[in-house]
């Protein structure tokens, strides 16, 4: 059994990204750019009307109160495409091209209009509401740099420069196998005696693709080695990272191991001196890596975040760090001594205090619903006057 800090040490060696790819920007949301993204076009590539109104010369309202004739119109997507000599005016709405010659866009609230010519009352002055080409970037610019979330605002950007798709890091594929005779697809396990939903996996799916990764397998599997060698070729054929819950203990039909015994598995770690969550376990099988959680929702949560958190990050690029990053507060209540193994607290807070849930319990599930921190003490820690400060993990 190794200390939590070991484990976290070997997690993050194991969480180099993945390959590149290219992916098709309609589906890169959330990956993380493995290159910049750089623009094939200039942005605007054209003078752009900011303001629906009337694009005008300089010189023609110089002398203002005037009359121009209105030599036409221009839409975004449909230029006005002539030339239009001074004394005219051209008609333009937002997003639409500025024709030669023109210096300016009056807004239409300004401008009146009866029998082809618009009416301009004063000279204008101020903005001229027209976009220069590419005051936005220029063609050969890096709008978006390498190692960056791709979030809905920097889809938007690659998009605007025209960009069809972008390199990116490979998803870490994620197979779930949740083992157990008694569990029963949530919603279903009141139809069988004996039967419990299966609600850690449906926690870990979320957590896992919360951090980057993809889960393109889930099932669940009866307490027979027979079918759970079957799951875990399954699994190990289709993913990075095989995620096991349940049967990590010394039970007779406890066979979270045993069931990859065909595989050459190479153990990271077996067990971490924490509470709760000390049979977590990782392994190598080859190239793919298989995390061993706890059955009960509250161990298997809580090692998930600590553990398979931050190696899916990594693996996505995103960084392992970025699931280990600690805060601070000060504790609104007093915390408890603490036994022979490092204990994370599921708790709240309260007004900027941590405080913690009622039932700490690895198999409470109402508690871990409203829980949002982990709060983390030393082993043998005394019990922590209210006020003190303590470090926790968003959950």
């Amino acid at each position: 059994m190794i200390s939590f800090d070991e484990a976290v040490a070997l997690v993050r060696q194991l969480s180099q990204p993945l390959a590149t790819e290219q992916v098709p920007l309609d589906r890169a949301a959330g990956r993380v750019l493995a290159r910049p993204v750089v623009a094939p076009r200039t942005a605007p590539a054209f003078p752009t009307s900011a303001m629906d109104g009337y694009a005008v010369r300089d010189s023609d309202l110089a002398q203002a109160p005037v009359k121009l004739r209105v030599a036409g119109e221009s839409y975004a997507g449909r230029p006005f495409g002539k030339r239009a000599g001074p004394g005219t005016c051209v008609r333009i709405f937002t997003g639409a091209v500025v024709p030669p010659g023109f210096d300016r866009v009056v807004i239409q609230e300004q401008v009146g209009q009866s029998n082809g010519l618009a009416f301009f009352d004063r000279t204008p002055s101020g903005g001229r509401h027209i976009r220069p080409v590419g005051s936005d970037f220029f063609a050969g610019e890096a709008i978006l740099p390498a190692g960056i979330v791709l979030t809905p605002q920097a889809l938007i950007a690659a998009a605007g420069a025209d960009v069809g798709e972008v390199c990116a890091v490979r998803q870490p594929r994620i197979a779930i196998l949740a083992t157990g005779d008694e569990l029963a697809v949530p919603g279903t396990a009141h139809l069988r005696a004996g039967a419990v939903p299966d609600s850690v996996s449906v926690g870990i799916a979320a957590l896992a693709e919360a951090f980057g990764g993809a889960v393109v397998l889930r099932l669940r599997i009866p307490d027979t080695l027979e079918a759970l060698e079957s799951g875990a070729d399954e699994a190990l054929a289709c993913s990075d990272i095989v995620v096991v819950t349940g049967g990590a203990s010394v039970g007779e039909r406890d066979y979270a191991r045993d069931m990859f015994r065909g595989h050459a598995m190479q153990p990271v770690f077996s067990k971490v001196a924490m509470k709760p969550g000390k049979p977590v376990w990782m392994s190598r099988a080859g190239a793919r890596l298989v995390v061993g959680l706890p059955g009960n929702p509250g161990s298997a949560l809580v090692t998930a975040r600590l553990f398979l958190a931050p190696l899916v990050a990594g693996l996505s690029g995103r960084g392992a760090g970025l699931a280990w990053q600690w805060q601070s507060a000060r504790l609104g209540e007093n915390a408890p001594e603490v036994g022979d193994r490092e204990t994370f607290y599921r708790g709240q807070l309260h007004e900027g205090r941590a405080v913690f849930v009622g039932n700490q319990d690895s198999s409470a599930q109402a508690a871990l619903g409203v829980s949002r921190i982990l709060i983390r003490r030393a082993a043998g820690a005394g019990v922590l006057p209210e006020g003190q400060e303590v470090s926790f993990l968003p959950l």
